[in-house]
């Protein structure tokens, strides 16, 4: 890594700064966003909104489950896949807020609510994610420390790419190209990944969150087994889950896929560096925000993680002003170029084994 941010970001246009490369920031230069935000009440919990939140999102899915209900044994029923799967990737935004103890200040009561959301009406375990989460959250986009950086079905670096053999070697080269169709694949994984973790977790914990697990499975295929015959629940069950994976991925790939990535022989970023530097903000209007939870406010997410979703919205031009007034870069594009940004980099760490 160069001495500077300012000539990292520099090498590095893609990230769709608006503003000119940084300087090195000290970490004190957080403290007066930390205040404003502070200030501003803009890390004060919104219980209520949650409350509300929670209670429609479980109204509509309980609506989608009566419509499976009363459509029956017909292959109309695919067509509620859609709706259902919006509303699972919803259901992950609050087990998502909660796991960063945005709901409530109360911790019983915050895994009570990831359990139910993650555990119970996903089939994801909440413990893999938070442990998964907690590491990415305090390190973003560092090879070593970031576990969505990690070595898997996709590499980020040249060197990674390097190391693949056999069918990963040809999975790297076209990966850009393979990387959509492969979120359709990742609401299954999510479950997997689940019940590979519990042999990690406390052995109480672990019977909570197996039984919580398994409870899902249950009432998932008691569900498509009692409104359709085996051929079509079947099928419902691979497109719904297709499509939950497909909407969430698109939802968090746009964060960080093709932004900075620290060296981890280099110098030591400050907080402000590390979480502004190696994160991506999505423009876009109240749909936009809507789909993505909220989280395309990237940035603010990162700096305050434990901020309510509906005031990152409130704190991204104070964010953005604080970062213009250090000359610090702050990356922010449409959701096409977000994207096309993500997609480029995979591209190019795939380009050497073409």
């Amino acid at each position: 890594m160069p001495q500077a941010v300012a000539a990292t970001v520099a090498q590095h246009p893609r990230d769709g700064s608006e503003s000119p490369a940084a300087p090195q920031a000290p970490g004190s230069d957080f403290a007066p966003l930390l205040k404003t935000v502070k200030g501003q009440g803009l890390l004060e919990r919104r219980t209520g909104w949650y409350a509300a939140g929670i209670a429609a999102n479980l109204a509509a899915l309980g609506a989608v489950i009566t419509g499976m209900v009363l459509i029956g044994d017909t292959w109309w029923n695919l067509f509620l896949a859609l709706p259902l799967a919006i509303l699972w990737t919803r259901t992950a935004f609050y087990g998502h807020d909660a796991g960063h103890a945005q709901i409530t200040g109360d911790r019983k009561a915050g895994r009570a609510v990831g359990f139910v959301h993650a555990n119970l009406l996903l089939g994801m375990n909440e413990a893999w994610w938070n442990d998964k989460h907690v590491r990415h959250h305090a390190n973003p986009n560092h090879i070593d420390k970031d576990p969505d950086v990690g070595v898997g079905a996709l590499v980020w670096t040249q060197k990674q790419a390097a190391q693949r053999e056999g069918f990963a070697r040809w999975l790297t080269r076209n990966q850009a190209r393979l990387f959509f169709p492969m979120l359709l694949l990742e609401g299954i994984a999510l479950k997997i990944y689940g019940f590979q973790f519990l042999r990690r977790q406390p052995v109480r914990e672990r019977a909570l969150s197996g039984f919580l697990l398994v409870g899902h499975l249950a009432l998932y295929a008691t569900l498509l087994l009692t409104v359709m015959s085996p051929g079509k629940a079947v099928v419902f069950a691979l497109l719904h889950h297709a499509l939950f994976g497909l909407h969430l991925g698109m939802a968090f790939a746009p964060n960080h896929k093709g932004m900075e990535m620290p060296d981890p022989d280099g110098d030591r970023w400050s907080h402000l560096q590390r979480q502004v530097l190696t994160s991506r903000n999505v423009r876009g209007a109240v749909l936009t925000d809507w789909l993505l939870g909220g989280l395309n406010y990237q940035i603010e997410h990162h700096l305050f993680p434990s901020m309510p979703r509906p005031h990152l919205r409130l704190a991204q031009p104070l964010v953005k002003a604080h970062c213009a007034a250090i000359g610090m870069s702050y990356a922010e594009t449409g959701i096409v170029e977000s994207y096309r940004q993500a997609l480029r980099h995979m591209h190019e760490v795939g380009e050497p084994l073409r």
